[in-house]
């Protein structure tokens, strides 16, 4: 068996959090309701609109100005960040097993600062990262903006969530009342906030979620010698969409685990459990069997497939919100 390569997502398959909703939620009133509708924007924009230019976690730069605008630093994100990590059950040994017996490399969207924190109490390498590089601290906010942006937040949050139709594929199956809550965000940000000096934001600020994660793939290939057919990529969400599908096209094992639609309609496998040992176990007898040896490999206490179907999905994401709780196993 030739040399294999392990790749993964952060948050879900090693830890619990959405880290980016958690501190919108903490520093923001009414964050949670607030990073739940951008969200859902989000999952609209990228996997119904396929808006040009836009990528699934590109959330994590449309909240930006609002963080500046209620006064947050690079110190809140790092203190806060540092203090809430939770892992998955069995995650910190999970990581230790497989990158003892492999190359192993987290591809993440969350912010730095979190990804940092996890690399300590992993004690992971960081140079062995790709996540979305970020600094409040780095943009400066008028008066005038600062008061604009609050105006707007105020508008944002009276709005009711929007709900996507199972296998939604046009904006025509939203609802009246959702549709034209779309059509107030995309203002909002596309054309409101893009025209403000804060806006650079939207430019410069590249979250690594969708095809970001795709080449960061690519340049873990180059990096390592290591083919994406020799590559596990295990992922949970719509941000791991493209790079599961890259690692599934090439023959590899493209795992989403704990995963919602998006993800595992991404996947060639999907896995449930309660604990991340599951992924060392895959990950070892992928290297000494390969990809066919995984999807023969009858797991003790977890759930492994190639067979998913709608009942195996839903199962999934009833042990994504179990584990992560309702409001951040519910995101896309």
């Amino acid at each position: 068996m030739a040399r294999a390569l392990y790749v993964t997502d952060l948050e879900g398959p090693l830890t619990l959090n959405d880290n980016a909703f958690e501190i919108t939620a903490h520093f923001l009133p009414n964050g949670a309701h607030f990073f739940a509708l951008i969200s859902k924007h989000d999952d609209i924009l990228a996997d119904i609109v396929k808006r040009p230019g836009y990528h699934a976690g590109d959330t994590l730069k449309l909240i930006v100005p609002f963080l500046k605008a209620f006064g947050l630093s690079d110190r809140d994100l790092r203190e806060f960040s540092s203090k809430t990590v939770k892992l998955v059950p069995g995650a910190r040994e999970a990581v230790h097993r497989i990158h003892a017996r492999m190359p192993t490399f987290i591809i993440s969207t969350s912010y730095e600062p979190y990804v940092r924190a996890v690399c300590e109490i992993f004690d992971f390498p960081w140079e062995n990262t790709y996540c979305t590089k970020i600094s409040l601290d780095a943009y400066t906010l008028s008066e005038q903006e600062r008061r604009e942006l609050l105006g707007l937040y105020d508008q944002i949050v009276q709005r009711s969530q929007m709900q996507i139709p199972s296998g939604a594929r046009s904006l025509e199956e939203l609802s009246p009342q959702d549709r034209e809550t779309l059509e107030f965000l995309d203002d909002v940000f596309w054309e409101r906030l893009s025209k403000m000096e804060i806006g650079c934001v939207l430019r410069e600020i590249q979250p690594i979620g969708g095809p970001e994660k795709a080449r960061a793939l690519q340049e873990i290939v180059q990096r390592t010698g290591i083919a994406l057919s020799q590559t596990i990529y295990v992922g949970d969400s719509i941000t791991d969409v493209e790079a599961l599908g890259l690692v599934r096209r090439e023959g590899g094992i493209a795992l989403a685990f704990n995963g919602n639609g998006y993800a595992l309609r991404a996947a060639e496998l999907g896995c449930i459990s309660s604990d991340a040992l599951i992924l060392a176990e895959i990950a070892e007898v992928f290297a000494q069997g390969g990809r066919e040896r995984v999807r023969s490999y009858h797991a003790q206490g977890a759930e492994l497939t190639a067979h998913i179907d709608d009942a195996f999905i839903a199962r999934s994401e009833q042990m994504r919100r179990r584990l992560r709780g309702e409001e951040i196993g519910g995101l896309g």
